[in-house]
């Protein structure tokens, strides 16, 4: 085979392969392939769905102060009537992200309690805040605690008294069942339990519709305030 046909030495190959991987590595290089990219965020109004509950002030108060500016975007925080409707707003795309139960979050990944949508969780709001609060009617009856429930559910036909929590998947649904079990009530026969919006908790226990729910703050606190209802346990003393 001539020499002449392939030139290329060795030596003048590492040499030109130096060259290129050189010109690779220039700034000026480097800076127009980055400039192909962005930084700016893909949308610049992010709809946010809250329920009017304490562990929605993050989602609020960033929006208040200001604190989505500096990255480039507008919050619109979006006040919701329960939780099926962040759900279904949620899954529809008419939000972008929103303050949920984390029990949805997983309810909605695996397709109970509403459609199957993968689902991210990008940050914790809240570690318990909970609470299980009892009618004042209860209290009457000398009930002030799950034994002293258990005695006055006993004494009634099954069905008498009415529980709320939030939604099927939620953390408040998981504590009131257990709370009622472990003090030996059947929370789907010796009870009646519903399914409530946070805000709604109040007025329905005032015009007597419940004998008690499990919800998250400031639903339990206004229960006392307005003089309607106790606090029988908080949710970190359940677990």
């Amino acid at each position: 085979m001539s020499k002449d046909r392939f030139p290329l030495s060795r030596r003048r190959f590492l040499a030109g392969s130096a060259i290129l991987t050189g010109s690779y590595c220039l700034p000026g290089v480097l800076n127009s392939v980055w400039a192909a990219g962005s930084d700016a965020p893909e949308k610049t109004e992010i709809r946010v769905g809250f329920i009017p509950l304490t562990d929605c002030a993050p989602v609020v108060m960033a929006a208040l102060k200001g604190f989505d500016k500096k990255h480039g975007i507008t919050l619109i925080p979006s006040k919701e009537a329960s939780w099926a409707a962040v759900r279904d707003k949620l899954t529809s795309g008419e939000l972008d992200a929103a303050h949920v139960l984390y029990g949805m979050l997983y309810g909605l990944q695996l397709g109970v309690a509403g459609p199957q949508h993968q689902m991210a969780n990008l940050m914790t709001l809240n570690n318990n805040g909970q609470a299980i609060t009892l009618s004042n009617q209860l209290k009457a009856m000398k009930v002030t605690d799950a034994a002293s429930l258990k005695q006055a559910v006993a004494a009634k036909p099954a069905g008498t008294f009415t529980f709320a929590h939030t939604f099927p998947t939620s953390t408040h649904a998981m504590w009131l069942y257990y709370w009622l079990a472990n003090a030996g009530i059947n929370p789907f026969e010796d009870v009646r339990t519903v399914v409530v919006p946070p805000p709604q908790m109040v007025m329905n226990m005032k015009i007597g519709n419940m004998s008690g729910y499990c919800v998250g703050e400031p639903w339990n606190q206004r229960a006392i305030r307005d003089n309607i209802g106790f606090t029988a346990t908080t949710t970190q003393q359940i677990w």
